[in-house]
Formats: structure tokens, sequence, C-alpha cells
């Protein structure tokens, strides 16, 4: 029998209460009382106290819910006792409160602290200037550190990784490698990492050791004997998407980054991933409304210009369909009852529509649907829309026949239902599939075209049958 080696633990906590929600809500109601109570005192002290009590995430949390006078408040009031980490955690609008309020020596002391990746992804919140004066104030190896990864494109590899790796030569035996890691100060080195990175004389990753390996081999081994030959490593110019993807599919916890020679010039840990993914998966369903994230702490005017174009282009798409329904006027004066019916057809294959889109900007963004099995995608939709068309239809038919009894008008509205679904599934998966291909965001674009289509198309199936049938 395996033995499992273990140390000892206290006894199992007991079971949350069903109120820990509520209890969590009024904790966070409390603290933010607290806070402003703080600030409108002018109690630097009560700040300190405030903050020493709660994790940086969490100090975050109560900024934004903050209003932007008493971010800046804050922000002269607290200064250098908000830790880097609070920083770190804060983007858009609240992050710009404080920065505007806080000394640059003070912004500058802060990034200089954190890691590479989080200072990178703070000066990217801040405009071109106020980068330029915050690592003007830095030292220089470290603001070069931080210019070189700002050069690399946006959501790149480059812009995601940390600087602070451990390395060593495949030479080197298990008790060198342990033996140079204890000599190291407390100031040298990452403070966490996973693994350590096995290179050649030019400084190129030939295979990475985890610490768990090290700490588990006799000193004498040499670190080539059990290193993982081929390490993961990713193009300090990949995106941040792609890099997120491998490191879900081959389940990585850190992996390395080369620049265009093949050389190490940082890593990435499955941390920084989970924001990542994170992120992705939150821009993507927010692009489907034409809203982003930052709209919660955004001015209004900011809101507004924003908002605007998706709903000018929506008045757009919907122009186009009541245009469709003026060529039916006639129609429409003959048999009122076409105008009660035909939102249903429309309303119908827009959620049709808006179903299979979903599942296709899903499936392209995790890479289960490429141009290998599109055309089987394809055909499944096609067997669902119609039979979720036939269904409805059967349904819509019966409730018009006791609404108006009329056998003719249900005909029309079952076969405008199928009409409409049919074209709408195909819709969701063609104009998300063709939008990838084009190298648009389909998340962005494609619910839109999508909502244009089973508009036009439900109107003109309805309306154009009724015209040649009923009448």
């Amino acid at each position: 029998m395996s033995e499992i080696l273990t140390s000892p633990t206290p006894e199992t906590a007991p079971v949350e209460p069903d109120g820990r929600d509520e209890d969590d809500r009024a904790q966070r109601a409390q603290q933010l009382q607290q806070l402003r109570q703080a600030l409108e005192d002018g109690d630097r002290e009560a700040l300190r106290a405030i903050f020493d009590e709660l994790h940086p995430a969490d100090v975050a949390d109560l900024i934004e819910l903050l209003n932007a006078e008493e971010r800046k408040r804050l922000a002269r009031l607290a200064g250098d006792a908000l830790e880097p980490e609070v920083l770190a955690e804060l983007e858009g609008a609240p992050l710009e409160n404080l920065v505007e309020a806080l000394p640059e020596g003070v912004v500058a002391e802060a990034v200089g602290e954190l890691d590479t990746d989080d200072a990178v992804q703070l000066l990217e919140e801040l405009d071109e200037e106020e980068q330029r004066r915050i690592l003007a104030r830095m030292a220089r190896k470290r603001r070069e550190e931080l210019e070189s990864s700002l050069a690399y494109p946006e959501d790149s590899a480059g812009r995601l990784m940390r600087r602070d790796l451990v390395a060593m030569p495949e030479f080197w035996t298990v008790g060198q490698a342990i033996d140079f890691l204890r000599s190291l100060d407390e100031d040298e080195g990452p403070e966490e990492f996973y693994d350590i990175f096995i290179v050649d004389p030019h400084f190129r990753p030939v295979g990475t050791v985890p610490l768990w390996r090290v700490l588990r081999t006799r000193r004498h081994r040499a670190l080539r004997e059990i290193m993982d030959p081929d390490p993961q490593l990713f193009r300090v110019d990949q995106d941040q998407e792609d890099v997120a993807y491998d490191f879900s599919k081959y389940h990585l916890i850190s992996a390395g980054v080369v620049d265009a020679s093949g050389r190490l010039v940082g890593r990435i840990t499955v941390d920084d991933i989970v924001d990542v993914i994170g992120e992705e998966a939150e821009e993507d369903l927010l692009a489907l409304a034409g809203v982003s994230e930052a709209d919660i702490n955004q001015p209004v005017g900011e809101i507004t210009r924003t908002r605007f174009v998706w709903l000018l282009v929506n008045l757009g798409t919907a122009i186009l369909a009541s245009t469709v329904i003026s060529l039916f006027d006639a129609t429409i004066e003959q048999m009122v009852a076409l105008a009660v019916l035909m939102p249903i057809v429309a309303s119908m294959g827009g959620n049709a529509g808006t179903q299979t889109m979903t599942v296709a900007v899903r499936a392209l963004a995790t890479r289960e649907l490429s141009a290998l099995n599109a055309w089987r995608v394809v055909r499944k939709e096609l067997m669902v829309s119609l039979l979720n068309g036939a269904l409805l239809a059967v349904v819509v038919g019966i409730v018009t026949l006791l609404w108006f009894h009329d056998p003719m008008l249900s005909a029309v509205i079952a076969m405008a239902m199928v009409v409409n679904l049919v074209v709408a599934g195909l819709a969701g998966i063609f104009v998300p599939l063709v939008l990838d291909r084009l190298d648009i965001d389909p998340a962005v674009a494609s619910s839109v075209f999508v909502t244009t289509v089973t508009d036009v198309v439900g109107f003109f199936a309805f309306l154009g049958l009724a015209a040649l049938i009923l009448l």
C-alpha cells in the first residue's frame, strides 16, 4: 500500500451557511462606509488600518465603488500607504483617478516594485506622456526592462511575461542547483517559480525541470538526466489568446518566452493566464452587446459615444427591415392580422440565430470550430433548425388557428417559421465563420449581421407567402 506524506492539519472547517453572500455584502458595505468616513475626516491612520486588514484585490474593489472625487481625495490622503499591488488590480477610470492625484514619484516607486507583467499592465492604462514621465523617474535598468516590454505588440506574450526567472546549464548537478538557489539573497531572483529552465551556452532553452523533481532527486544527478526536453515555448510577439489556449490545452503551469533568435527572455505563469482567459471571455461576451467592461466606471459622455455607434448601426438594420415591410404595405392593409403576427416570426428567428451564433463564437474562440469541421457543424445546425422550425410551426399554427380561425393564415405563418429558423441557423454559423476568415472579431460584429438577416428574411418570408397565398 502506498503511503501519503502529509503534515498535521486542523480539523475540517465547518461548511459555510447559505447566508454567506449576504454576510459578504454586509461586510463590504460596512468597509465602504468606514472608508468614506475616513476620507471625510481626513484620517490617514484609519485608512492605513482599513488597507492593512484587506487583501489588495479587496482594497481595489472598494476603490472602484467610490466616485471620481473620492478616489482623488483618497490618493492625496493615502499617498504611499497604497500598496503597489492595489494599483495593479485597478484599470480604467479608477486607476486614472488615482494616478492623476498621486505624486509621480509615488507612482514610479510603485511600478518599480511590481513584477514586470503587473508593471506593464499598469503602464498600459496610462497615456504615452504619463508613461514617459513615470519611466523617467525609475532606475535605468528597470526603465529599460519596462520599455522593452512595452515595445512588444499589445496583448502579446512579450507584454504578458515576467523577466525574472531561474536558468541553469544542463551539465549542472541537482546539488549545484540547490546550493545556487540557497545562495541567492532575498532580493535576487524570482520570489515564486515552478520550473528551472535548462539552457545551452547561447541561452536557448533546451528543457525544463520542475522544482518537485529537483527536491526528490539525488544531488549527484545531472540536470540533463531529469529535465523534460522540448519545452513548451512562446514567441514574444505571439498573441496572448494563443498562449492561453496552449496553457489550457497542455495543462501548463509555466512556460518560457523566447525572442526572434530563440533566446530565453522571460516566463509566463498560470496565474497570469487565468486573468487572460477571464478577460478574453468577458471581452467577447460584452462585445456581443456592443459594450465594454469599462462602461460602469467611465464618464457619461464616453459611454454614450461608444454605445451610440452600435445603436446607430442597429438603427440602420432596423430601417432595412422596415423597408422590407413597406414593400407589402398594401398586403398588410388588406389583412390586419399580418401586422399582429409578423413580429412573432422575426423574433423567433432572431432568438434562434442568436443561440447558434453564441455557440459558434465560443467554438471559434476555443478552436473547437474551424475549416476542418465546419461543414459537419453546418449540417448539424441545419438539422436542428429544421426540427425546431417544424415543432414551432405546429405550435404557432395551432395558436394562429385558434386566434384568427383562418387555416390558410395558420399555414402561412407555419411555413414562414420553418424558413426563418432554417435561415437563422445557417446565418448563426456562417456569419461568425466568414468574419473569422476575414480576420474580423466574430464576437464584435456577428450579432448585427445575424439579426439583420433574420429580421429581413422573417418579414419577407411571412409577408411574401401571405401575398401569394392569401391574396
